[in-house]
């Protein structure tokens, strides 16, 4: 149902109510609240942070510093993480549900960012914009495939401005690949490597044995959220929750919706028409290979095929994880850099070759001599302070409103991060699917989903020759946990 409290006649009611904020230290009434047509006294964007900690902290004090935001409530479920956030905005209500939060304070907040777990993104994005609240969340969007395309949906239908964080989509240094790609200079690309050092923290492990007492600061089962229930363990919170298909997406989910993302800005890919895999193999024992399909590999190489238009061949791209990396071009000098060392992007053309380092910085055209001798024009406007200006142009493009110039020219608005984060985590139903164990007719173990290539039928989000794949496309999510469609 499309959500009509923002209607004049109700904002007026809703006005009248929260002049209560008042007395409780907060002088900035929420932009929605006076109505179609009017802004609020400061012009400031009022914000939620789901994810106080971590990751949320500097997204939050981001909002804070483009001087257009105020943080009016706080929400985290461990309070440990929440301390620095809560300390320096003191005024700011404190929740540890957000769906007690926007119960109660919707109609006091604008947007809210989402800075949580991968496994969590999905539920609380959708929540807040089905009350018709503007919404920034974290990298990659989702967790699972469906939940991107109901979230890049969603963002029509509650006609709320969006961006995903990853910030170096509003860089000069991928509007500078684009220029060069559209001026000519390396011709039809053929084939992109992109690369990282990640993981940095423990994959392809079993799942630890000792049950140690749960923090009183941290709320497990709110942490859990959406997942199966598992008694706590330690380690897995902060931050090693990414190395666990039931909470994080891998390396592919922390790295590469930053370092492909100049592949889909400047190539304009879709969807994939196909992905294969390869994957590091761990062995106990003298022919005994590890078995831990909780945990995502150790290393990786993913290889997605795109169509490409107006005939051309198809594209290859190739993603490679846990330091494994491409071969260098040619073209780069013996003690040159490829990428910014530990991971990069490197396009492949028919008239030459560019690559650039995580967030697409540092673009070079190869031999890199050729960078600062090409000059072409510019094709595309450059984002006020670049990457570090992707927080403030969410926050000004919240404030103009849903199909505003400023919300349609947000670098990683949902119609573009949603089908990136699709290709992301394509490639994780890949690896898990290179894990599918059956035993044939002889009771020995196969793996029917290695060494052959996944066909994927895009807009119908579903493998068409593996039928067993198709279980990473949407989860099952635990009980009273709902995406609410």
């Amino acid at each position: 149902m499309e959500n009509n409290s923002h209607s004049p006649k109700s904002s007026r009611r809703n006005f009248i109510k929260n002049t209560s904020l008042a007395t409780a230290g907060f002088y900035i009434v929420p932009r929605h609240v006076l109505g179609k047509g009017y802004v609020a006294p400061s012009d400031k964007l009022v914000v939620a942070g789901i994810g106080a900690g971590g990751k949320g902290e500097s997204d939050i004090k981001n909002f804070f510093d483009s001087g257009k935001a105020e943080i009016a409530v706080l929400c985290d479920v461990d309070d440990r993480r929440a301390a620095t956030t809560r300390g320096r905005f003191p005024k700011a209500k404190y929740y540890k549900d957000f769906r007690k939060m926007l119960d109660k304070e919707h109609k006091n907040i604008d947007a809210c960012s989402v800075s949580i777990p991968d496994h969590n993104h999905a539920v609380a994005a959708m929540a807040a914009m089905q009350l018709g609240k503007h919404v920034y969340v974290q990298k990659p969007l989702t967790h699972d495939i469906y939940e991107a395309r109901t979230l890049t949906e969603a963002a029509r239908k509650y006609k709320v401005v969006t961006q995903m964080g990853n910030q170096g989509a509003s860089g000069d240094g991928v509007r500078q690949l684009i220029d060069w790609y559209k001026a000519g200079i390396i011709g039809d690309v053929t084939e992109v490597y992109c690369y990282t050092d990640r993981p940095v923290w423990p994959q392809g492990i079993a799942w630890p044995t000792e049950k140690p007492t749960v923090p009183k600061e941290l709320d497990w089962n709110l942490w859990l959220g959406t997942a199966p229930y598992k008694d706590y363990v330690d380690h897995v919170v902060p931050f090693n929750w990414r190395g666990w298909w039931d909470y994080g997406t891998g390396a592919l989910g922390d790295m590469a919706c930053h370092i492909m993302q100049p592949a889909f800005a400047v190539l304009e890919l879709g969807y994939p028409v196909g992905a294969e895999c390869s994957v590091s193999t761990r062995y106990v024992e003298n022919w005994q290979q590890a078995y831990f399909p909780d945990s995502g590999p150790v290393s990786s190489h993913i290889i997605l095929t795109f169509k490409q238009p107006d005939g051309k061949p198809d594209l290859r791209l190739h993603w490679m994880d846990g330091g494994i990396q491409p071969q260098r071009p040619l073209e780069l000098q013996p003690n040159e850099t490829m990428g910014d060392g530990g991971n990069g992007i490197i396009f492949y053309g028919t008239k030459g070759k560019m690559m650039a380092g995580t967030y697409g910085i540092n673009p070079q055209l190869l031999p890199t001599s050729k960078t600062t001798e090409t000059t072409v024009p510019q094709t595309i406007a450059r984002v006020p302070n670049g990457d570090d200006g992707h927080y403030a142009a969410w926050v000004e493009a919240a404030i103009a409103g849903y199909g505003s110039d400023a919300a349609n020219n947000l670098s990683s608005r949902f119609d573009l991060a949603g089908p990136l984060t699709e290709s992301v985590l394509m490639g994780n139903l890949a690896i898990r699917s290179y894990n599918i164990q059956k035993k044939n007719e002889k009771n020995e173990i196969e793996y029917p989903g290695r060494h052959i290539q996944l066909v994927w039928d895009g807009p119908n989000t579903k493998i068409t020759n593996f039928d067993e794949a198709n279980q990473f496309v949407k989860r099952t999510y635990r009980e009273g946990w709902t995406l609410g469609v």
